[in-house]
């Protein structure tokens, strides 16, 4: 090959590549305004917006992977939490974490109604924007990973249900597997054996028989039958979310029961 003939090549590549990335940024574009649901910009979304950089809430959380890495991506933060824990805990954070329990705390910013209601409504806006799986699992602050797990092979049903829990179903999230371990909600050590138990309870006004049907009730409906008052809002609502009906596809859920009713005995 002849030094024009490089000089060719070179030439001719660049120029191949340089048109390609052109056409690839015009075709990105032009996808915008569907993958981000542009239609779906109300003005609410757009009060949020200004909430958001208001407080600067980008100096700790990220959103798409951009803004600060003190505190958790909030991406996804809707879809994994729901709005009724949300609300409460913009509200008031020092409620559910203390510094001195967790090694972190959420200043409380002294949110009015409104603004809250208006950044979750751009919360749950950036939660639908297509990011191509991003992040590919719920990104947990340092300190709130679940321990005590029991092992099992990634093939059956209790070690799939692990997976789920760990993983895209965000239960990490929000419980812990340690005995008195308050997270967002309770404490899932020993759940196994205490839902035979709450159906036993002469107050449980749930539709299931079993173990595992209190487990997927308790997934699926999370106001069927409340234990206690401590993780609702003041309106009687649980703090899990009502969606995961939609979320989980009916093998997930079988799994993921397989689990929770693995939880037997509590870790000492």
């Amino acid at each position: 090959m002849t030094k024009a003939t490089t000089r060719g090549f070179f030439f001719a590549g660049t120029v191949f590549f340089v048109i390609l990335f052109i056409l690839l940024t015009i075709h990105t574009h032009t996808t915008i305004a569907a993958r981000t649901h542009a239609d779906e910009l109300s003005p609410a979304v757009v009060r949020g917006l200004h909430v958001w950089g208001h407080y600067n809430c980008e100096n700790c959380h990220t959103l798409l992977g951009e803004g600060a890495y003190y505190a958790p991506d909030l991406t996804q933060i809707v879809k994994q939490k729901g709005t009724a824990y949300l609300s409460q805990f913009l509200l008031d954070p020092s409620r559910f974490y203390s510094e001195e329990r967790d090694g972190r705390l959420m200043p409380t910013l002294g949110l009015s109604a409104s603004e809250i209601e208006d950044v979750l409504a751009f919360l749950a806006w950036v939660g639908q924007i297509d990011t191509n799986g991003w992040p590919p699992r719920p990104i947990i602050v340092s300190g709130v990973a679940q321990r005590g797990a029991p092992e099992a092979p990634a093939g059956d049903a209790v070690g799939r249900g692990r997976e789920i829990f760990q993983g895209i179903g965000g239960c990490v999230a929000c419980h812990s597997l340690e005995p008195g371990r308050k997270l967002v909600g309770p404490s899932l050590a020993g759940v196994g054996s205490r839902a035979q138990q709450r159906i036993a309870a002469p107050d449980y006004g749930g539709g299931a028989h079993d173990a595992a049907g209190y487990l997927r009730e308790s997934i699926l409906s999370p106001n069927a039958y409340l234990v206690g008052r401590e993780f609702v809002t003041p309106d009687g609502s649980s703090f899990m979310p009502s969606t995961y009906a939609a979320s989980f596809t009916p093998a997930q859920l079988d799994d993921l029961v397989a689990f929770l009713l693995s939880l037997r005995e509590e870790s000492r």
